[in-house]
């Protein structure tokens, strides 16, 4: 498909990437700077960077290429699909799933059991992560929402851009915070000790905002309940371990010497408990929950179970005389 446009007199000075994305509505901003890295939009027959500013009566050209053989393979996994329609589905994660191929992880990839389940999501979005809005680690478990057309990709990402999407977590936190309930605001940036680790005190970073509250208290740790305002890589790992309360189990940002756990743990202690959002097509406001997995119930309860004071034993009625 090729379609040539021309820029109004009003549009004088706009980026060409945005002039395009609201000019094709359909293709979502990353897809559009995609192509023009690749030649298929050109500027007066040459090759442009998403951020010239265009002037009145440049001729662009788009070009849409026709869709690539796959690259990824599906592969059946199961997922725990919370909702579905033709625009989107929502997921739970399960902990110890890759969202998407990177290195060390080809296959096995929420992505690869998403291109299973539903094959048109090929080409939503871009080729190695098709659908997906936003993701989570590896190790962290719950609600995740994947885009199935390009217009509800668009209209989520903006949400999560604008911060209409509510997001919230369970953590289980080392130690207690004071005070119980707060608000964490530091930028996050990259640790510049060591690239796979993010820092709340990066030399250059950007803004994170993390609520916080407690829910359960414990001898040693602290159930809570975390509200993200942004989506920063790691924030709330980084934001409780920057409060000194890091999340249990975390292999990054943990305590070197955490308080004692009542049976040893393979991942960090973090859920995405509820993911709140407007339907891109209807508007209407969808709210979702889902319960910790098994591994963190049982942590929680056995905390529970530990701090409960021992009962004191019952009076043994005294013994019959003969």
């Amino acid at each position: 498909m090729t379609e040539e446009l021309i820029v109004p007199p009003e549009d004088q000075g706009q980026r060409l990437d945005r002039w395009l994305a609201q000019r094709r509505p359909d293709l979502s901003r990353a897809r559009i700077q995609t192509l023009l890295r690749e030649g298929h939009i050109t500027v007066e027959n040459r090759s442009a960077k998403p951020s010239l500013r265009i002037t009145p009566g440049l001729r662009i050209r788009l070009v849409l290429p026709p869709p690539r053989p796959p690259t990824l393979e599906p592969e059946p996994i199961p997922l725990d699909i919370r909702f579905e329609d033709d625009a989107l589905l929502v997921l739970n994660k399960p902990a110890g799933l890759v969202v998407h191929p990177a290195a060390g992880h080809p296959r096995g990839t929420l992505v690869h059991a998403l291109l299973h389940h539903c094959p048109a999501l090929l080409g939503i979005g871009g080729e190695q992560r098709p659908g997906l809005v936003h993701r989570l680690d590896r190790d962290t478990s719950g609600l995740m929402v994947v885009a199935k057309t390009e217009s509800a990709l668009r209209s989520l990402q903006n949400q999560f851009k604008k911060r209409e999407v509510q997001k919230v977590y369970l953590a289980l936190a080392a130690g207690r915070p004071v005070p119980s309930s707060g608000r964490i605001e530091t930028p996050i940036g990259r640790a510049s000790w060591d690239r796979k680790r993010m820092s709340a005190t990066p030399a250059k970073g950007k803004p994170a905002v993390t609520l916080y509250e407690t829910v359960k208290r414990f001898p040693d740790w602290t159930l809570l309940r975390l509200r993200i305002e942004t989506g920063r890589t790691h924030q709330i790992r980084v934001h409780l371990a920057h409060l000194g309360h890091p999340v249990a189990g975390d292999p990054l940002y943990a305590r070197r010497h955490p308080p004692p756990l009542p049976f040893p743990i393979a991942r960090q202690m973090l859920h995405a408990a509820e993911l709140a959002f407007r339907h891109p097509e209807t508007g209407q406001w969808l709210h979702f929950q889902a319960s910790p997995p098994p591994d963190m119930q049982r942590l929680i309860e056995a905390l529970e179970k530990a701090a409960s004071p021992p009962t004191d034993p019952l009076p043994r009625p005294p013994s019959a005389q003969p």
